[in-house]
C-alpha cells in the first residue's frame, strides 16, 4: 500500500479507466485515497458494482518505480501539488463532481483569488479577436484591478489573452493538457516563463503525459471549474471553446460571448452561444462588470453599522465577520471550506443575512457585505 497520502493519490492518478469521476468518488466514498487502497479487498461490498480490474489494478504493484519518479520530479523542480483536503486547494472546484484529486502547479498560483476570469476562443484568432481579447482586459483592469484572468495557453486568442494580463499586470493560470515537463507549443514558452512571477502553470497531469486530444477537453473543464465566468471571445461553429462554455454552464458559472459579423467563420460559435442564450453580450469589460455586479470599484457606501441591525446568532456572526474580512467578496467554496459549515446549512445563514441587509450573494457565488 502507498505510504503516504500524496504517493497514493498519484498511484489513484495512474489506474485505467477510473477517469476523474471515478476517482472522485471513491475517494468520498472512503475518506482519503490511502483508505482506498487500505480496504481495496472489500470495495465490492463499500461499492457494489465496482469494475474488478480497478480492485485488480489497485492491488498491483506495477506503479511503484513510477511514482517514485515522478515524486522525484516534484521535489526536483519545486512543483506545488495540492488536494481535496488543503486550505488553497480550488475552492471553485469543490463542488465539481469530475474535479482532479490532485493539482500540480509552478510560480505564483493563487487558486482562491477574488475574481477569477476564463477568456479563451480559436485558435486561429483574427486581427479583430486579438484586438477585443486585449481591449477588453486592458478595459477590465481598469474597473477591476483584482482579477486573475485563466486560459489554456494555447494559440490563438489562449495566449493572447495570458498576453494582455501580463501587459496590464493581471495574475494569469495557464491551464495545461500535460505534465509540466514540457510546454505545448514549444513557441509559448517565453510566455509561460513571464506567467510564473505573476500567476503560473496548472495541471493535472503528471510529467511524461503528452497533449492527446482528449486531455484537451479535461483540460477545459478545469479552466471552467477555477473561474467565476467565462468569456468566449472568437469561435468556429466547432470548437474547444464552447465545450468551455458548455462546461461552465454545468458548474453554474456565467458565460458571455463577443459577437462578430455575420458569416465570419471565426464568429459563428459566439454567435450561435448569444443567440441560444446559452452565453450573455458583452460589448466592453464594462458590460462583464455590470452583469457580474463586480461594479463596487465606484461604490461608497457608509460603513455598515451593525448595531442597527438585529442580534445575530452565533453562526451568524462567524459568517459575517469573515464576510467583512474581504471587501470585494468570497467565494462560497471559500466559506463552506473555512468554516466548515455545509452548504444547505450556509445557504440559509446567508438568506438570513440578507435579510437582515448585512450580506448578500452575488452572480459568480461571491458573497458580500451589502
Amino acid at each position: 500500500m502507498p505510504e503516504d497520502e500524496l504517493t497514493a493519490l498519484l498511484t489513484l492518478n495512474r489506474i485505467d479507466g477510473l477517469g476523474c469521476i471515478g476517482a472522485k468518488f471513491l475517494y468520498e466514498q472512503l475518506g482519503s485515497a490511502q483508505e482506498i487502497f487500505r480496504r481495496r479487498e472489500h470495495l465490492k461490498e463499500i461499492i457494489p458494482g465496482i469494475d474488478t480490474q480497478i480492485i485488480d489494478a489497485l492491488s498491483s504493484n506495477g506503479y511503484d518505480s513510477f511514482i517514485r519518479e515522478e515524486l522525484e520530479f516534484i521535489e526536483k523542480h519545486g512543483i506545488r501539488c495540492v488536494t481535496p483536503v488543503d486550505s488553497d486547494y480550488p475552492a471553485r472546484l469543490l463542488d465539481c463532481n469530475d474535479a482532479p484529486l490532485v493539482l500540480f502547479s509552478l510560480g505564483n498560483v493563487n487558486y482562491n483569488a477574488a475574481r477569477t476570469v476564463a477568456v479563451v476562443g480559436t485558435r486561429k484568432a483574427t486581427d479583430y479577436g486579438r484586438r477585443m481579447c486585449h481591449t477588453f482586459i486592458n478595459e477590465l483592469h481598469q474597473y477591476c484591478p483584482d482579477v486573475t484572468i485563466v486560459s489554456g495557453l494555447a494559440y490563438g486568442i489562449d495566449v493572447e489573452s495570458h498576453k494582455a494580463a501580463l501587459e496590464v499586470g493581471f495574475p494569469t493560470l495557464g491551464v495545461l493538457a500535460h505534465g509540466l515537463d514540457m510546454i505545448y507549443p514549444p513557441s509559448h514558452r517565453s510566455v509561460a516563463k513571464q506567467m510564473l512571477s505573476e500567476g503560473g502553470l496548472v495541471t493535472e497531469f503528471m510529467s511524461r503525459t503528452v497533449p492527446l486530444g482528449p486531455n484537451f477537453v479535461r483540460r477545459n473543464r478545469i479552466i471552467a471549474g477555477l473561474s467565476d465566468c467565462v468569456v468566449v471571445v472568437e469561435s468556429a461553429a466547432k470548437s474547444g471553446s464552447l465545450i468551455t462554455a458548455e462546461i461552465a454552464a454545468s458548474y453554474n458559472r456565467e458565460c458571455f460571448a463577443f459577437p462578430g459579423s455575420v458569416g465570419d467563420p471565426y464568429s459563428v460559435g459566439c454567435n450561435e452561444l448569444i443567440r441560444d442564450n446559452r452565453a450573455g453580450l458583452i460589448t466592453s469589460a464594462l458590460d462583464l462588470v455590470n452583469s457580474m455586479n463586480w461594479n463596487d470599484y465606484n461604490s461608497k457606501k457608509d460603513p455598515v453599522q451593525k448595531e442597527l441591525f438585529p442580534e445575530l446568532t452565533t453562526e451568524e456572526k462567524i459568517v459575517y465577520d469573515r464576510i467583512r474580512l474581504k471587501a470585494q467578496g468570497v467565494h462560497i467554496n471559500t466559506l463552506i471550506t473555512e468554516l466548515n459549515i455545509p452548504y444547505p446549512r450556509l445557504s440559509t445563514i446567508l438568506f438570513s443575512l440578507e435579510m437582515k441587509g448585512l450580506a448578500k450573494q452575488t452572480p459568480g457565488s461571491l458573497c458580500k457585505l451589502c
